[in-house]
């Protein structure tokens, strides 16, 4: 699915990895970022892990989740009820 046009979606995935993360990649970054931060051992870059999952979540995740919803209705509430949307 390409995150920018969350309404051309086909199918709800509810296996794999989004048993237990409706947003694995957006964690795949947020993870990333956390090992970046280790790396540089620098307490700013950790002072910038809330902003961006505070920008992800606004921005970009819950757009996704109204498209989705829109899309799927029930079956994605549902989904949003038993899987969490980070971890």
């Amino acid at each position: 699915m390409n995150p920018l046009t969350p309404g051309a979606s086909t199918a709800i995935v509810s296996s794999g990895v989004y048993r237990f993360s409706r947003n694995p990649m957006y964690l795949g970054f947020l993870l990333a970022l956390v090992g970046w931060a280790v790396y540089l051992s620098n307490v700013a870059a950790f002072m910038l892990l809330p902003l961006f999952i505070a920008y992800m979540n606004q921005f970009q995740i819950k757009p996704e989740e109204r498209a989705l919803g829109e899309r799927f209705g029930p079956q994605f509430s549902q989904y949003t009820a038993s899987v969490r949307r980070w971890l």
